[in-house]
């Protein structure tokens, strides 16, 4: 199906996706954290739509930006219908906290009349206390059990734009019911952790449970919810799919552990390399390494790359030396060839 321009699901690849943290009525504010996204390589920002003020902003954010939008909504359906009529791309809904089914079918003929997809989503959280007690509490099947009965308006309806998600913070959890849902279900699937954590440990936890699925073919869309700025959870997000050579976007740049026969800062050398290409999008490899052990391999396999040796290095380009220089040299020199 399409979200604005991307599409998701079959054989189209796993789209990024990111959420404004900014007061979503204050326009300014949330335009410019969405071409924040947009440049860190987001692909569909997801914006929260907790009262009638951030509803009233929709229509201004719609026009202003042309990146998929996906307005989350709880509780109150009308918010949902003010997006849709904003012209948003999909709407995020609970089906269990929006209330009366009619409520819900009323979305879903709006959904369906301006050509927008849904997203289905559970999570651990709000699960009702009958499926609980069945169940022995939030687990997995009690997670699909909940869904199942979320998603039966929409099959009395027809309504077939849907993307469906199930959120849990345990990590083997998360893992079990994404499964669950592709077993059960044809719908396309989007990926996350919720409540992961702090930038370090959301996205080591977040990658360990999405790795998984991604790995054996599981998942369309994904995001690494961490706490606080979330342009670094685009930026984890490429990070975990070129590791897994699903996608990439620019360099993916990896440097040795380092040793005492390290004889360059290759920590800081690797990180003045990601600084001065962060704008570059070419999928590129970039080698950063520290000694004549497994460097000049290592190096030479990459793209381009650096192999050091005491306060001096070399340059490498597609397997080629081109140069050795001083240690101060060997970035502008690197990013002088990798520029052309």
């Amino acid at each position: 199906m399409r979200i604005g321009r991307v599409w998701i699901g079959g054989s189209n690849p796993v789209a990024v996706q990111s959420m404004t943290n900014t007061q979503t009525a204050d326009v300014k504010a949330t335009l410019a954290q969405i071409r924040r996204l947009q440049r860190a390589g987001c692909e569909i920002v997801r914006i929260a739509v907790p009262d009638s003020a951030a509803a009233e902003a929709l229509p201004a954010i719609r026009a202003r930006t042309a990146m998929p939008l996906v307005a989350d909504v709880h509780f109150d359906y009308r918010l949902a219908l003010s997006a849709l009529e904003a012209g948003f791309d999909k709407v995020r809904i609970n089906p269990g906290n929006i209330g009366a089914t009619w409520k819900v079918k009323e979305i879903i003929r709006a959904a369906a009349d301006c050509g927008a997809a849904i997203r289905v989503g559970v999570n651990s959280g709000s699960i009702s206390r009958q499926i609980l007690k069945k169940y022995g509490g939030a687990t997995p099947l009690a997670m699909i059990a909940s869904l199942a009965d979320c998603l039966e308006p929409f099959e009395q309806l027809g309504f077939r734009s849907l993307v469906l998600s199930a959120k849990t913070t345990v990590p083997r959890d998360a893992i079990d019911v994404c499964r669950l849902i592709d077993e059960n279900w044809r719908y396309p699937q989007h990926l996350g952790l919720t409540e992961s954590g702090l930038p370090f440990e959301g996205a080591i936890r977040s990658a360990a449970v999405l790795g998984v699925l991604l790995a054996e073919g599981i998942g369309d869309t994904i995001r690494i919810s961490l706490a606080g700025d979330p342009v670094p959870e685009v930026t984890a997000a490429w990070e975990l799919l070129a590791g897994l050579s699903l996608r990439q976007r620019g360099p993916v740049v990896y440097a040795c552990p380092t040793c005492s026969r390290t004889g360059i800062d290759v920590c800081g050398l690797a990180q003045a390399v990601k600084r001065a290409l962060r704008d570059e999008t070419r999928p590129l490899r970039i080698a950063v390494m520290g000694c004549v052990v497994n460097g000049p391999g290592e190096a030479a396999a990459a793209d381009f790359g650096i192999c050091g040796g005491k306060e001096r290095g070399v340059v490498f380009a597609r397997g080629k030396r081109v140069l050795t220089c001083s240690e101060a040299r060997l970035v502008p020199e690197l990013i002088r060839l990798i520029r052309g």
